[in-house]
């Protein structure tokens, strides 16, 4: 082969490149374009609707969703809100916070509390905020309780042949502690603690559920119940889904036809992040992706350590 034609050829292979990167440029484009103008509002300003927000896994005190839920609230075009829960629980503050911001939306709008898999603990604690508690038959929510934990490795330290002074100013300083027993005037601190988070907790769900205080304690054995059992208990309002939350919201004055959008943070709904943007064009392929960015936060974040009173729903725990 002549120079002439080897020289040609990698002029055509230029070509083909800068057309190959041009057309995936292109294709990136209009994959960005679809996303933006197709993707649902989430600033409540572009039509009536009823906002939806999804808590799920541990609850914490999630700033960026106390502020999402506020400005469901201050939003004309938000006419309604429905919770979906799917949560064992988590820090028995973080199920205050998100109590609280929810009632301050109810005080201007219906919302409804969507019980899906599992909403215990915390998670009920976060239902009860809601002016209707719809729930699975097969559901599981309940496990009404505080827990306080701390991990003891004395034994451990005492075969390695390590041990650990301490000088504090009063008994109770750092209290309990990972490095001996904990003394009987410490655990009566931790479990004056416990119970009057407990108390509160209890009050909670008498208020909210119109139950006698003696009522809610005979539940508040940290039981468990399905959806079935709840709403025998007065712990739920219905048992369904999508259509019972509609029939109420409906005798609440809300159409019918309104559409419901889901209100997500901001990195999710952005077409740069990565779970999104993946989770985006594996459905352009024709693929179905529903669930794809959660799975795929849920995968990142797998590993969650919690400090303080926890009002979770612990499996397989002896």
């Amino acid at each position: 082969m002549d120079q002439l034609a080897i020289a040609d050829r990698r002029a055509l292979r230029r070509k083909l490149t800068f057309w190959r990167v041009a057309a995936a440029l292109l294709i990136v484009a209009i994959g960005f374009s679809l996303y933006r103008f197709g993707a649902a509002p989430t600033d409540g300003v572009s039509r009536p609707h009823v906002a939806r927000i999804e808590i799920s896994g541990m609850i914490t005190d999630d700033r960026e969703l106390l502020e999402r839920i506020e400005k469901i609230r201050k939003s004309s075009q938000a006419k309604a809100l429905v919770v979906s829960i799917s949560s064992p629980g988590g820090t028995t503050y973080g199920g205050e916070r998100l109590f609280k911001a929810l009632r301050s939306v109810a005080a201007e709008k219906p919302v409804v509390s969507d019980v899906r898999t599992l909403a215990a603990s915390a998670g009920y604690m976060t239902a009860t905020a809601g002016d209707y508690i719809v729930a699975g038959e097969s559901s599981i929510t309940g496990s009404i309780g505080v827990i306080f934990q701390y991990p003891q490795v004395q034994d451990l330290l005492d075969k390695l042949g390590v041990s650990l002074q301490e000088i504090k100013s009063a008994p109770l300083k750092a209290e309990p502690s990972p490095f001996h027993a904990a003394s009987d005037d410490a655990k009566a601190m931790i479990r004056a603690m416990v119970m009057d988070s407990f108390d509160w907790f209890v009050g909670l769900v008498s208020d909210r559920r119109h139950m006698s205080r003696e009522e809610v304690l005979k539940l508040a054995d940290g039981t468990i119940f399905t959806g079935r059992q709840a709403l025998k208990a007065k712990l739920v309002d219905a048992l369904g889904g999508d259509a019972e939350i509609r029939a109420y919201l409906k005798g609440r004055g809300v159409a019918e036809n309104l559409p419901v959008l889901e209100w997500k943070k901001d990195e999710e709904r952005s077409f740069f992040a990565l779970p999104t943007a993946a989770a985006y064009f594996i459905r352009l392929l024709g693929v179905d992706a529903t669930g794809t960015p959660d799975a795929m936060r849920d995968w990142a974040t797998k590993k969650l350590f919690l400090d303080g009173l926890l009002s979770v729903w612990q499996v397989g725990q002896d």
